[in-house]
């Protein structure tokens, strides 16, 4: 059970799953990106790159002696590193509404969880949040049938959370809500636009 709960944990990070995001989205209406180089960019920004902290871990002077939790703050500031640089991206390349609308999901949604865990000194789940903002993405999108492996990787993570005490199920929970709070007020914004 402790190598399943560790490959659940690993094959549902954040990156993976935008990952399978980005693909859903691109096999489903390629013209949603514009331009095949802005997938490309997507990939590189919302994937690679944030999964990059894992391996410098242990080379980055700052992050390679504070252990799960050093590698968890690295993997945080890759991400939203990523995000920013997603989004200046996409305002020299003229990307269109959608890829803005799912960089500014993943930054707005990090930014808020970087500052509830150090501000509040609380652990929201950054790595529910990974899970719940694709799927609500792509239902978004309208691709509904994504809720269904969204919730059986929702819950097959949270139990892998528990089970490796990475998480109890609150901090999972209110994980979830955070990019989907997000998607609700970026939904607003939008229209207004």
């Amino acid at each position: 059970m402790k190598v399943l709960s560790k490959l659940i944990r690993v094959l549902t990070v954040a990156p993976i799953m935008a990952l399978a995001t980005l693909v859903t989205l691109y096999v489903s209406d390629p013209n949603m990106f514009g331009k095949t180089y802005l997938f490309v960019l997507a990939i590189v920004f919302l994937c690679v790159l944030p999964l990059l902290a894992y391996p410098l871990q242990p080379i980055i002077p700052h992050f390679k002696d504070k252990g799960r939790e050093g590698q968890r703050n690295l993997a945080m500031v890759f991400a939203v590193s990523g995000y920013v640089l997603g989004c200046i991206t996409n305002l020299f390349l003229s990307a269109p509404v959608m890829l803005w609308f799912v960089y500014l999901i993943y930054l707005l949604s990090g930014v808020l969880i970087v500052v509830i865990n150090k501000l509040f000194k609380l652990r929201v789940s950054a790595h529910a949040c990974g899970i719940a903002g694709p799927t609500a993405l792509l239902v978004y999108f309208g691709i509904p049938f994504a809720v269904i492996p969204g919730v059986i990787l929702y819950f097959s993570a949270l139990w892998a959370s528990i089970r490796m005490k990475r998480h109890t199920w609150q901090q999972f929970v209110s994980g979830a809500f955070v990019p989907l709070a997000m998607l609700v007020v970026l939904h607003f914004v939008f229209l207004l636009f």
